[in-house]
């Protein structure tokens, strides 16, 4: 198994922990530390040595901020989390702040008063995040203390050693472009953005430039490390030799020059003394490397990190491998959905079918001679309640039965390597009620939308994400989550910069591949969510028209739940669109499975009632 069931954190700890930090902050002359959810690479999955927040707070989710003063505690989370973390930290140590409506920024202007010091790890913040902290507490008469050493690996006496998983060549059969090919792209837009060097600090990008792999963090294939490309001369690839065998270690050596993780400080810091002028990515790079350079004597260049727009349009072998991939997935999901429906309302629970849908996946990939290779995150798996929780988790703590008359909500994916996977189906246990089917089908009527929308090239993800949103809107519900995220080629599984949500500012470009997941939540009582992932496609022309247009290819292959249906909110389109992607999952999956699965696969897919009238 990929996955664990243990409780993530400790929220019994927290009131300890917190007193230690506080001692050392009295210690060091600090009135207050930050802790963000992060490690020096700003990634979505960091390695378990880097899980600084969640081993103070108990708070295990994928996005948040502590900060800690000598009186009080405060955790910040987004939408997605505030049940969560009720569950997970002690709330006699953290207050819950919100991480969108009064972030850290806004909060430690109203909080901290003239002369407070506060202090934080400056390989853990962004510079454009260091940006904003800084103008805050300029206006608050407060400063921000950069420190050389992070106060939790002090106080944190057991903290896991560095990741040491072995980095693989990415083929490319299924990379569909030779790295060497790729870093002279990338050398060409340094140029072009004035700069001499540009420093990768995210992995994703380091990995599809160089066309690696690595196992480094929970569920993405990275291998954790930096490099310094060069507009002319050679690159250099900071990554541990432990990790690279012989034949990854050959392969790289013919691409950069390799050297040590420790030995980045000085090389960046020598390249500032020659002159250099350093790019980095304002909202990816860290405020340490900012500093280096400046303090050597060389300029910093803010531009976006030059591989994020090539590594987000994939090309003809990436998307062809997944469409292989969502292929394999969508009979693994059909082989389970079959399996849950033959079985008796509380005779299941969450971690039993969170297993049994992994042994599925392995069971195809075997099948089809392309191995699961990890869960691209951890399943989530509600029943009733627990679906509710937008990124729930089910630990043996929390692993709920299926019972009769609840809804259940399967958020899950897949690591192969020609594809990365994410798909979410909701399904009733016994017979769902009338509130759950009108909701349901309101948030089918936003994928949908989604699914057949149209759209001028230049679109961004912000000017279409109320489409989603508008049938839940009449109903005056909503949800608390973007409608679309990035999705990588055997990469992470939430990939930038493209997204569906109203602070998605990046256009929508041929080749980008994304979720579209609307959802509605009823805290107490059930979730409901329904995900494919998309790809931008360019439109033949449209007849009459005279602007060059973009649409949708649905990827996932996984047919929606008939039972939770009201046809008679569904309009002739929607309903069209439904049975032609019905009939299209049937065509492409039918011949991967047979039997039962078969039968049911059949059933599922069969065309609505016609006798609907617009």
């Amino acid at each position: 198994m990929f996955q664990t069931f243990d409780t993530e954190g400790d929220r019994t700890q927290g009131k300890a922990r917190v007193a230690e930090l506080r001692i050392w902050m009295a210690a060091n002359g600090i009135d207050g530390f930050i802790v963000p959810r992060a490690d020096e690479h700003q990634g979505e999955y960091v390695p378990a040595r880097s899980e600084r927040l969640k081993w103070l707070t108990g708070f295990s989710g994928s996005a948040g901020t502590a900060i800690v003063l000598d009186d009080r505690a405060v955790i910040f989370v987004d939408g997605r989390y505030t049940l969560q973390v009720r569950d997970q930290v002690d709330l006699d140590v953290f207050r819950i702040e919100s991480l969108i409506d009064n972030p850290p920024s806004e909060w430690l202007g109203s909080n901290l008063g003239k002369g407070f010091r506060l202090g934080f790890d400056p390989w853990l913040h962004t510079i454009g995040d260091v940006k904003t902290l800084s103008s805050a507490a300029e206006k608050a008469g407060v400063t921000l203390v950069p420190l050389d050493t992070n106060p939790i690996d002090h106080i944190w006496t057991e903290r896991p050693a560095p990741p040491l998983a072995p980095v693989e060549v990415h083929p490319i059969a299924y990379a569909g472009e030779l790295a060497k090919e790729k870093l002279e792209r990338l050398a060409a837009a340094i140029a072009a953005d004035g700069a001499t060097h540009a420093v990768l600090t995210d992995p994703s990008s380091i990995a599809w430039a160089f066309n690696i792999r690595g196992g480094d963090v929970p569920h993405t294939p990275l291998a954790l490390g930096f490099a310094v490309l060069s507009a002319e001369g050679p690159h250099l690839l900071f990554m541990d030799k432990r990790k690279l065998p012989m034949v990854a270690e050959s392969y790289l050596t013919q691409l950069a020059d390799l050297r040590a993780p420790a030995t980045l400080d000085d090389e960046i810091a020598a390249l500032a003394r020659a002159g250099a002028r350093i790019a980095l990515d304002p909202a990816l790079a860290a405020e340490r490397l900012k500093t280096l350079v400046i303090d050597n004597g060389g300029s910093v260049v803010p531009a976006a990190d030059p591989a994020r727009i090539p590594r987000a349009t994939k090309n003809r072998a990436e998307i062809e491998g997944s469409r292989a991939a969502h292929r394999r997935d969508g009979a693994a999901l059909a082989h389970l959905l079959c399996w849950l429906d033959s079985q008796k309302p509380d005779s299941l629970d969450e971690i039993t079918v969170v297993t049994r849908l992994e042994e599925a996946r392995r069971l195809i990939g075997e099948e089809t001679q392309m191995p699961l290779r990890e869960v691209s995150f951890s399943t989530i798996a509600g029943a009733g309640a627990n679906g509710a929780i937008m990124h729930y988790r089910v630990s043996r703590d929390t692993n709920r039965r299926l019972g009769d008359g609840e809804l259940f909500l399967l958020d899950s994916g897949a690591q192969y390597q020609d594809g990365t996977t994410d798909v979410t189906r909701t399904v009733p246990i016994g017979r769902p009620t009338d509130e759950m089917c009108e909701r349901y089908t309101l948030v089918l009527k936003g994928m949908i939308g989604i699914s057949m929308l149209r759209f001028p090239a230049g679109t961004r993800g912000a000017d279409i994400d109320a489409v989603a949103r508008l049938a839940l809107w009449k109903a005056g519900l909503d949800f608390a989550h973007g409608t679309g995220h990035g999705v990588g080629s055997f990469l992470a599984v939430h990939e930038g910069p493209q997204r569906i949500a109203r602070t998605g500012m990046q256009k929508l470009l041929e080749g980008m591949m994304l979720s579209n997941e609307p959802g509605y939540y009823k805290p107490g009582h059930y979730g409901i969510r329904l995900e494919n992932l998309v790809l931008v496609t360019p439109l033949s022309e449209i007849a009459g028209g005279d602007i060059a247009m973009h649409g949708f290819e649905t990827l996932t292959l996984v047919p929606f739940d008939k039972r939770m249906l009201r046809t008679d909110l569904l309009n002739r389109d929607e309903l069209h669109w439904l049975d032609e992607y019905h009939a299209r999952v049937l065509q492409e999956i039918g011949p991967m499975v047979g039997g039962e699965t078969l039968a049911w696969l059949t059933e599922a897919t069969a065309p609505l009632p016609r006798d609907h009238k617009d």
